[in-house]
Order: structure tokens, then sequence, then C-alpha cells
């Protein structure tokens, strides 16, 4: 019963540090609480985020206040056709001051990084980025520097404007644990939008941290611990192989975006107040997760096939776990 007890409080605490973040980047962004919760969880499952959408629906601000939430290092790269990987990851001179060969930190060295208009970059310069995201350290000149912890990756892009713009690769798509859309604001927000940023520019640098980079690590610890019926991995295994095997689809998703969606439906579990997995949370994030992982075939493209309605005639296919078994297990 104690051990309930302690579970029970622990879960708590993560659900109320986890509102506190997402009340306090709503500040800036107005009437998307549903991307910013999705954003704070991707961090709390030790993922990247790719948010695509139209500029100047607050991409970049969503990704500056969740830094700005967590007083934690936060570092912008503007990618550009011209901009190099030692740009991305650093570069080692030599110093005449010392006589030695010094390395230089590049852009990836932060714990919440912003890769603006991702898809402007060369592809020899997107692969810069593929190591960092996945092994969470940086290769240069043969030596390795490991990156702090947390870290996160949050790209932008554009999806209507396509010149001078290079595909994501799917070695690259694969790598985001998620990709979201935010959409233009309703009526009520955009007016209160009108109201907020019309008097200031800087509501951003306004805002004071409500975690630390401590909470972040013991919030992650926390997710890792929640519990996943055997019944539930058996349904993320079954969603998984339902893609691989749909004729419309010339890529189904991976292993590791099953991997991913049990981490971020821990996370999602822990934020609702709760130490195991419901089917609700998988099917909540089957979207955001996997979504972006699909490759139709070509005869599906011709006829326009949507990703996300092929998505959910999986979901509505793959028979869904019930019973005490699915929660507890």
């Amino acid at each position: 019963m104690a051990r309930e007890e302690t579970v029970a409080r622990a879960v708590a605490s993560f659900s109320d540090r986890f509102d506190a973040v997402v009340d306090n980047v709503a500040r800036v962004i107005q009437g998307k609480d549903d991307a910013i919760a999705l954003a704070f969880t991707c961090l709390v499952a030790e993922g990247h985020l790719l948010i695509e959408d139209v500029p100047g629906v607050g991409k970049t601000s969503l990704a500056k206040a969740l830094a700005a939430s967590l007083e934690c290092t936060w570092g912008r790269i503007q990618f550009t056709p011209d901009l190099l990987p030692s740009d991305v990851t650093g570069v080692t001179v030599y110093s005449r001051a010392t006589g030695e060969f010094e390395f230089r930190p590049g852009g990836i060295f932060h714990n919440i990084v912003l890769g603006d208009e991702i898809n402007r970059a060369s592809p020899k310069t997107q692969s810069a980025l593929l190591e960092a995201m996945e092994e969470r350290q940086v290769t240069v000149d043969n030596k390795t520097y490991r990156l702090d912890p947390p870290f996160m990756v949050i790209a932008t892009q554009n999806p209507i404007e396509h010149e001078g713009t290079y595909p994501l690769p799917d070695s690259q798509l694969d790598r985001f644990l998620m990709r979201i859309h935010m959409g233009y604001p309703a009526r009520s927000a955009e007016i209160a939008i009108l109201d907020t940023h019309g008097m200031s520019s800087a509501l951003v640098d306004d805002l004071r941290p409500v975690a630390r980079v401590a909470d972040v690590q013991t919030m992650i610890a926390m997710a890792q611990a929640v519990h996943v019926a055997p019944s539930l991995k058996g349904y993320i295994v079954d969603l998984a192989e339902a893609t691989r095997n749909h004729p419309e689809l010339a890529l189904g998703v991976s292993p590791r975006a099953a991997l991913g969606l049990q981490r971020a439906a821990r996370a999602r579990a822990a934020a609702s107040g709760r130490d195991y997995v419901v089917p609700d949370d998988l099917k909540a994030l089957a979207a955001p997760v996997l979504e972006h992982r699909l490759a139709l075939t070509p005869e599906a493209q011709m006829r326009g096939v949507n990703r996300r309605e092929l998505l959910a005639e999986v979901l509505g296919r793959v028979p869904v776990p019930s019973g005490r078994a699915s929660a507890q297990g």
C-alpha cells in the first residue's frame, strides 16, 4: 500500500508540473494547448519534433517558449542552402594562443535546438543531424562529444513553399518522434493574440521558467516507469504490422516508430495522472507519431490517397484490447 501511495504522489507531481509548463507556454501561444502538450510530451518521451505548417502560426514561438519555460539552454540554427555540416556539429580549429587544436561547438550543443526551415538545407547538412538525434552525440575529427540531457530538436518546415527546398529523406523523418501541425487559431484565440501581442513583441522573452533541467530529467525517468500491459504492447506491434502489409503503403512504420509510440504513450499517461497506459493513449498519439513515417505507393499517390485517412482505416481495423488487461495487465 505504501508503494502504491508513493507512486500515486509521484504521478500527481508529474501531472502538476506538466500542466504548469503547458500553461506557461500557453501565455504566448494562445489557443494551441494540444500542440503545446504534444511538444512537451515529445520532450519527456526523449523524442524530436517536426512542426510542419504555413508561416506565421507560431512554430518558432512554440519552441522558444518551451525552452524559456524549462530553464534550459536554447539554440537556433537557421537552415539555408549554404549552411555547412560544421555549422551544425562544430569544428576543430588551431589556437595560436595555446598552440593546440580546440573544438568549437556548433549550434547543436544545447538542450533544445530549433532547426528553422530545415528543408532549406542540403541533404549533406541535414544528415549532420542524424547522429545527434539518434545517438545524442556528435563526432568531429574522430572524436565523440556527448550532448547534455535533456536534448531535443524542434525542426520547422513550410509545406507550401517548394522553391529552394530539399525534401527530408525517410531516414531523417523516422528520427522525429512526432510531426504536428499548428494550424490557424480559432477566432477567439486570434482576438486574444491581437490583444496581447499587439502591445508587446517580447512576450516570449518575458516568460519565467517553471521547471528546471533536473525536473525534466525526473519526469523522463518517471515516464519510463509507467506500466504498459502486454496486451497493449501486442496492439502496438499489430498496428505496425498492419501498416507494413497494407497494399497502398510502400513503407510501413519501423520498429523505432513502435518504440516511439510506446514512449510517447507513457508520457501522456503520466501527464494524465496515471501510472499505466490505456488504449486511448495509443490511439490519440498514433497520428502525430506514425503518420509521417508512412510512404504511399505510386499508385496510391496518383489516386490522391490521404495518409491520415489511411492510418485511421488501420486503427479502425486492428482490434483494440479491452477490459482490465489492457490497462493494468
